[in-house]
């Protein structure tokens, strides 16, 4: 305890940090470990401890007596002692049930183990320990390997976190190795942090690596990440991803990074159904099935062929047939791709249960300060509305006014004025409605990518743009992921998607490629309405990260 420290524990968990404090930085590192960022007004922030967050530390390795003695060294405060409890019991909690692997029938059974016999008579009146676990002899209980998702999305609901020691079927085996010198003819080598990133991921092959999600922002290199994860396993490999687009470029990747060749790199899309040692698929090909209750008729693809590791990409995305056919597939080995963890829909405990618990989270400032991604500056421009539009909004449905103040006419000069001040940078203009967009588009004289461009006339104004032959492009929503635009360096963010908290880190992240000029993100809003409520929200993430918006109030021309 210490009255000059910047952080204060409440009785109801939630803890509160000074943001002008001289051990701010310290600070924010450590309780992101363990506490999500609720609140980021200027002064102070608030952090939630919640059972997934610890449950998560818990699993990269961080103990009760670290989180509890930070706290203290930070805390101004005496820590409420029902807090503690309450942080004692959650992290203990983690472990208490586990998979192991079966010593006699591993093929098809899992052996269930439980830290003591209370454990054992609690767990097994769940619903998942009497429908899913059977008596193995007297001493022992069993769990059936098709059980093996199911039963751990559902003790985890039961706040019953289960280590999964049970290990991974290997795969098709597949030689290949990391190149020293990329196709491009430049020299490659991974960064220290994608070293330490696969080894927490991969625990030298022991049976509880193997499964897990890296967390590193856009620009760091998750991708190489995931290759040096195959290079580790050396197994035949399904990496899933967002787009067409994306797909093209973790082809181009792997064919510039590894000793792969292109008869053994396949891709699975609309466009093309190849399956080879190495197959880049999207979620939507996997999703797809002609009526609203007819079957998916790509799922198959998880089960047909002999993976030794799945990769997804952008895992916060994942959508609830894939989290299904995951379920079925705990066998083998999960690597998860991610900038931010944050769900829109709350499924953050069934990424934990299926794909792993987080493994690895390297905060953004630091990559940012060791020079790996580029230094970024934030921007707020608050615009207003006419008095005409005002009416309007006043008396708009609740619905409405969010759309009516995300294409407010006005932002139309403020993004002129930005990329008029941006003369000699390579901009990107994001936003959401296509009617705003072609109205910018236009202004500009910037073409316009939307879900609507033709694939291939996509990758030419993206490659035009990576050339240097385009410095403008206005994106729509297509734009926000897994896109590798190296030499972008502003960001205008003109409508957004309510407070979509993974879409604004997303957004930043196409301009964070490291490079001579920093990195400008700007987000127009208008004043005193939904958006700018919104626009809070969505800055949540970042905040935590360690960046600051800079407010600026102003009309337009």
């Amino acid at each position: 305890m210490n009255p000059a420290n910047p952080v204060i524990v409440q009785g109801d968990g939630k803890v509160l940090l000074e943001t002008k404090h001289p051990l701010f930085d310290r600070a924010r590192d450590f309780l992101a470990r363990f506490a999500e960022l609720e609140a980021s007004p200027d002064l102070l922030h608030t952090y939630k401890i919640d059972a997934l967050s610890l449950w998560n530390a818990a699993s990269a390795g961080m103990t009760l007596t670290e989180i509890v003695d930070g706290l203290r060294a930070l805390s101004k405060f005496d820590i409420p002692q029902d807090v503690l409890r309450r942080i004692e019991d959650t992290v203990g909690r983690y472990g208490l049930v586990r998979l192991e692997r079966h010593p006699d029938d591993p093929r098809q059974f899992l052996r269930v183990e439980f830290e003591t016999r209370y454990i054992e008579k609690t767990v097994l009146k769940t619903q998942a320990g009497s429908e899913l676990v059977q008596a193995d002899g007297k001493r022992h209980h069993m769990l059936a390997v098709g059980h093996r998702g199911i039963f751990k999305q559902r003790l985890l609901l039961e706040n019953w976190p289960v280590a999964d020691n049970a290990g991974f079927v290997e795969g098709a085996p597949l030689q290949l190795s990391l190149r020293q010198t990329m196709r491009s003819g430049k020299t490659f080598g991974l960064r220290h942090y994608q070293i330490e990133a696969v080894d927490r991921w991969f625990l030298g092959g022991a049976p509880q690596g193997g499964h897990g999600v890296v967390v590193l922002p856009c620009g760091a290199g998750k991708t190489v990440v995931a290759l040096e994860a195959m290079a580790r396993t050396k197994t035949h490999t399904l990496v899933v991803c967002n787009n067409q687009s994306a797909v093209t470029q973790w082809i181009r990747e792997i064919l510039d990074k590894t000793t792969l060749t292109e008869a053994q790199v396949g891709e699975y899309t609309g466009q093309s159904k190849e399956i080879k040692p190495v197959t880049v698929a999207t979620y939507q090909v996997l999703t797809y099935r002609r009526a609203k209750n007819a079957d998916y008729e790509h799922l198959h693809l998880f089960r047909d062929h002999d993976w030794g590791l799945l990769v997804y990409d952008e895992v916060h995305l994942l959508p609830a047939p894939v989290f299904g056919a995951t379920a079925e597939l705990q066998g083998t080995r999960r690597l998860g791709l991610t900038a931010t963890l944050v769900r829109e829909d709350g499924r953050e405990g069934d990424v934990f249960s299926l794909v792993g618990p987080k493994r690895y989270d390297l905060p953004w400032q630091l990559l940012e300060d060791q020079g790996f991604v580029a230094e970024a500056k934030c921007f707020e421009i608050r615009v207003p509305l006419s008095a005409k539009d005002r009416v309007r909004y006043e008396n708009a449905s609740e619905m409405e006014k969010f759309r009516l103040a995300s294409e407010n006419p006005r932002k139309v000069d403020i993004v002129q004025d930005l990329v008029d001040r941006h003369a000699e940078d390579n901009i990107l203009v994001i936003g959401t409605y296509l009617g705003q967009l072609e109205t910018i588009s236009r202004k500009l004289g910037a073409p316009l990518i939307t879900g609507k461009t033709p694939q291939g006339e996509r990758d030419r104004l993206f490659g035009q743009f990576r050339r240097g032959e385009l410095t403008r492009l206005v994106v729509s929503k297509v734009a926000n992921f897994a896109i590798d635009l190296p030499d972008a360096n502003v960001a205008i963010q003109i409508s957004g998607s309510f407070g979509s908290r993974q879409e604004e880190a997303q957004r930043l992240g196409r301009i964070l490629r490291p490079k001579e000029r920093d990195a400008c993100f700007y987000t127009v809003v208008t004043a005193d309405t939904k958006e700018q409520q919104f626009a809070v929200k969505r800055q949540l993430f970042l905040t935590e990260q360690g960046y600051r918006y800079h407010i600026e109030d102003r009309a337009a021309k």
